[in-house]
Formats: structure tokens, C-alpha cells, sequence
């Protein structure tokens, strides 16, 4: 029997063929080019380019913009066109001045509205400022202050140290992307809805909600990926192939969500109402009568938003740390210095550790490019044309990259850039870039709202494991450097693979 879902997934590499082969003679002709401009043809633009570099679009556009006098380039392709950006005056006028102009967009919300529903992420005008009020509540300091005392703490010593630990007794190896992916799952799922799902535990054994996120999760990444989306469409329509998967995960999802909030509002009923709600769900429960598909899609990408993005950054982290011995000597020299058993107050005050992971994810940036619609016609500040419909990106991932805003050692991992010493007393101190020269937590009226949330969550992980280990890359020859790859949140391709060696002082 013919699988129907291979066909499809082929089907738009059969279509283009016939183009491939109506323009050999323009290939032909420019064979000899060295330029690192994609070549654009009649009709289908750059379509051949973007399907080639589908597995590594992230540093395609890099050395693309690299080359444009201001790191912008209008790209055409088989059905439209989409502008790159990785120049901060125009992230600043897409973002910040003109934010009115550029939401997520019709194209975004189709790709993403299966999984992520009417969230936050992919919501727009009064939903989006509703949605944003409700959580901007939840970042105070007293919040703050609870979440690295009675969640992160627990996790890391209850069950990150402890699996860390028996691996380095075993002599063991251990994928440690899929461990940050877990201990992230387990604290975002007991901070939304008081739910700890245990899927950091010395088994590693996979649990039917946190696989049908990683599958739900997957699925709309690869869609975004697709240079032409009529695949999965049609996947989506037939219920076939990832379209099935896609909705069989999103359904396990939304009926665990959808019991959890039918409990709390029980427990809400009985409970007296003076009494402190611990986690967001309840809260916002007890604060708004909301419809529940509504409860429900605010979970799902509140979890998103805490889970992937600080599991990508850490990983990176710990890669880069391990390659570069020198800055790991200066981390050590600051976890010296604080107490056996840091609070918040010291983890919140170590400024080296900060810098570290804002160089780590200035390379490799947790979600390495954004993505608008434009409402209208627009010019952006380098005298880019912008017409109404036009996907306008910009990128992290290339904006890290450049010489003109990094220098020309932007390729070295120094997290002294983000650093500055006080000539008298000889402290370091802290120095941020602005958001939209590193726009890793967005920038404007939609920059992240748990970025400090993430960065105590961050260092505290990185305090407690670098400490009491040394997390050795698994890596093939001395050259070795793993592969970045991302549709909505990067990852490092293969896993990282890991020994864990108990450190001697």
C-alpha cells in the first residue's frame, strides 16, 4: 500500500522539479558565481535555495545578511516574499516604533494555532494585552524569591544532583540536553498548575503528557521549517501522518489541562478565600472567570515559554564552559565565594555567571529568529520596502554574528564583553547590550516577561552542578563542535552526549 503521508511530504520537491529543469540554463550560466546571494528565477524566486538550506536555515541567513551593506535582504520565494533582518534600527522599528504594524500575522497563527491555540504567543491587539496583564503579575520579587526557594531548589537537589551524581558513579554517559529538558518541564508544570509530573527521576521514564508536549512541539517546529507549507496541510486535513500525531498529542494535552483546571475550580469552591493559591492556574482561576479552552491555551504556552527556552540555553552553556577552561576557572572562583547554600539574594548578585550565559546566548540564541506580519505598507530605517502581508524576521541567531555589532571576535566565547571592572575597588560589574542590538528576550512591547525568572533559574542549575562536577563532552575528534538546529526553540542536533565526573576540590 502506498503511504499517502511520504507522498505528500515529496510532493513539493515533484512540483518544483519542473522548474528545476526549465531553468538548468540559468544555473548553467551562473555555475562560475561566488556570490553568496541565493540565486532568484522567474516565479519561484530563491525557492531552491531555501529548500536546499531547509536544515540549516538559521546559518544560511546568517552569511546572507552578513554580506548586505545593512544585514537586511528581501527574499522571494514560491508564493511570496520575506524580508531579514539583522539590523537593530529596523528590529527596533518593527518591534518598538512601528509595534502596531507588525503582529504575529495570519501566516504565524495557522502554523501555530493547532498546539498553541489563542496563547500568548501567537495572540495579537486586546487578547495579547489581556493575556500579558494577567502574567505580568506573576514576575514580582516575592514571587521571584518563592519559585528559587520552594521549586528550583527542590528539583535540583531532590533530582538533578541525584541523577548527576549516580551517572558519575557509574562511569555512565547521559544526554544532558534531555536532562535540562526535563528538570524545565517539571518546575514550569509545578509554578502553572501544581502539577509535578516527576519526568527528571533516576529512571528517565517517559510520561504520556510531557512526550505528547515534546511531540506537539516538534510537529508545529517542523511546519514552520517547511519552505512550502502545503505538505502539512494537506497532512492536517486527510488526518494523516504528523497532522494526525499533531492532533492525537494536542488532544492528550488539552484533557489533562482540561481535568487539572476542572479540579481547581472544585478545590477553589471549598477552600476559604483568604487562603494563598500557589500556583498560576489557580490563580487566575480565582481572579477571572475565563472560558476554559481559553485556561487551557494560556497553560500550554506559558509551559512552552518556561520549558524549551531555558533547556536550549543551558545546554549551550555547558558546552561552551566545557570548551573553554579559562572561563570555567572564573565561574569556580565566583561560586567560591558565595555560600555552600546560595539564596536569592546571592544567586540574583553573581555577575560573571549572568555574563557567561548572555555570551552563550548571544552564539546560540534559545529562539534564534521572530517573525511579523506586516498590517500595512511601511519603509523600514534603512529604506527597505515593506508591503502589507510581507513576513518581516528578524534574527538573533545572525545578529550575534556580526562583526559591525560584536567586533571581530565575535566567534569567541568571552563573557568579559558583557563585563566592566571598577578601577578603585576592582569589583566587576554587569554591562547589558540594549534589546535590540540583542534582542534574545524580544524587545518593545513584547519582550519576555520571565527573563529574570530564567536567568535565577539559569545560574542557580549552573552554581549547583559546576560545583560539584565536571560535565565532559561525549566528542568525535578534536574539532568536534555540535550542530545547531531550531524551527521554533534551538537545540544542539543529536543530543549532548555527556560523561560526569565528580570534581576533586
Amino acid at each position: 500500500m502506498v503511504d499517502l503521508g511520504l507522498l505528500l511530504s515529496w510532493f513539493p520537491y515533484i512540483f518544483l522539479l519542473f522548474f528545476t529543469i526549465l531553468f538548468f540554463f540559468y544555473n548553467k550560466c551562473s555555475s562560475s558565481s561566488t556570490s553568496i546571494l541565493p540565486k532568484s528565477y522567474p516565479l519561484i524566486g530563491s525557492t531552491f535555495a531555501l529548500l536546499a538550506n531547509r536544515d540549516r536555515h538559521n546559518q544560511w541567513a546568517t552569511e546572507i545578511l552578513t554580506v548586505c551593506p545593512t544585514n537586511t535582504y528581501v527574499l522571494r520565494y514560491f508564493g511570496g516574499c520575506m524580508v531579514f533582518t539583522a539590523y537593530p534600527e529596523n528590529v527596533k522599528h518593527i518591534v518598538k516604533s512601528h509595534f502596531s504594524n507588525y503582529p504575529k500575522g495570519g501566516v504565524l497563527k495557522d502554523i501555530l494555532s493547532d498546539f498553541f491555540g489563542k496563547g500568548i504567543v501567537t495572540a495579537d491587539g486586546d487578547s495579547w494585552k489581556f493575556q500579558r496583564q494577567i502574567l505580568s503579575h506573576e514576575f514580582n520579587p516575592m514571587s521571584l524569591r518563592k519559585y528559587v526557594e520552594e521549586v528550583v531548589k527542590v528539583e535540583i537537589f531532590d533530582r538533578l544532583i541525584p541523577v548527576l551524581l549516580m551517572t558519575a558513579e557509574k562511569n555512565s554517559e547521559l544526554d544532558l540536553q534531555d536532562i535540562l529538558l526535563r528538570f524545565a518541564f517539571d518546575n514550569i508544570c509545578k509554578i502553572s498548575f501544581g502539577y509535578d509530573p516527576s519526568y527528571l527521576s533516576p529512571s528517565l521514564e517517559k510520561k504520556e503528557f510531557a512526550v505528547a508536549f515534546e511531540d506537539a512541539n516538534r510537529i508545529t517546529g517542523e511546519r514552520i521549517g517547511q519552505a512550502i507549507p502545503l505538505a502539512w496541510k494537506l497532512e492536517r486535513f486527510l488526518n494523516i501522518g504528523s497532522g494526525k500525531i499533531l492532533k492525537q498529542a494536542t488532544i492528550t494535552i488539552r484533557e489533562f489541562l482540561r481535568k487539572i483546571i476542572r479540579q481547581k475550580k472544585l478545590k477553589l469552591k471549598k477552600i476559604s478565600s483568604l487562603e494563598t493559591n500557589d500556583d498560576l492556574l489557580s490563580r487566575i482561576i480565582k481572579d477571572y472567570n475565563l472560558d476554559e479552552d481559553f485556561l487551557i491555551d494560556i497553560a500550554i504556552n506559558f509551559i512552552l515559554g518556561g520549558q524549551d527556552t531555558t533547556s536550549a540555553a543551558l545546554t549551550w552553556f555547558f558546552w561552551l564552559v566545557s570548551s573553554n577552561p579559562g572561563v570555567e576557572k572564573e565561574i569556580l572562583k565566583e561560586i567560591n565565594q558565595i555560600a555552600e547554600e546560595p539564596g536569592y539574594d546571592d544567586i540574583k548578585d553573581m555577575v560573571y555567571i549572568h555574563a557567561s550565559l548572555c555570551e552563550s546566548m548571544r552564539l546560540y540564541p534559545p529562539v534564534p529568529v521572530e517573525s511579523k506580519e506586516a498590517a500595512s505598507d511601511d519603509i523600514l530605517p534603512d529604506g527597505t520596502i515593506i508591503k502589507k502581508g510581507m513576513m518581516v524576521l528578524y534574527s538573533s541567531y545572525a545578529m550575534g554574528r556580526m562583526a559591525n555589532l560584536w567586533g571581530s571576535d565575535w566567534n569567541e566565547f568571552k563573557p568579559e564583553r558583557w563585563l566592566e571592572r571598577d578601577n578603585v575597588t576592582g569589583k566587576l560589574s554587569f554591562v547589558g547590550k540594549d534589546s535590540y542590538t540583542y534582542p534574545i528576550f524580544h524587545a518593545g512591547p513584547r519582550i519576555c516577561l520571565g527573563k529574570e525568572m530564567a536567568f535565577l533559574q539559569m545560574k542557580m542549575i549552573a552554581v549547583e552542578v559546576l560545583r560539584r562536577f565536571l560535565v565532559v563532552p561525549i566528542a568525535n575528534g578534536i574539532d568536534f563542535a555540535p550542530v545547531f538546529v531550531s524551527h521554533v526553540i534551538s537545540q544542539m542536533k543529536g543530543g549532548f552526549l555527556v560523561k560526569i565526573k565528580k570534581r576533586t576540590s
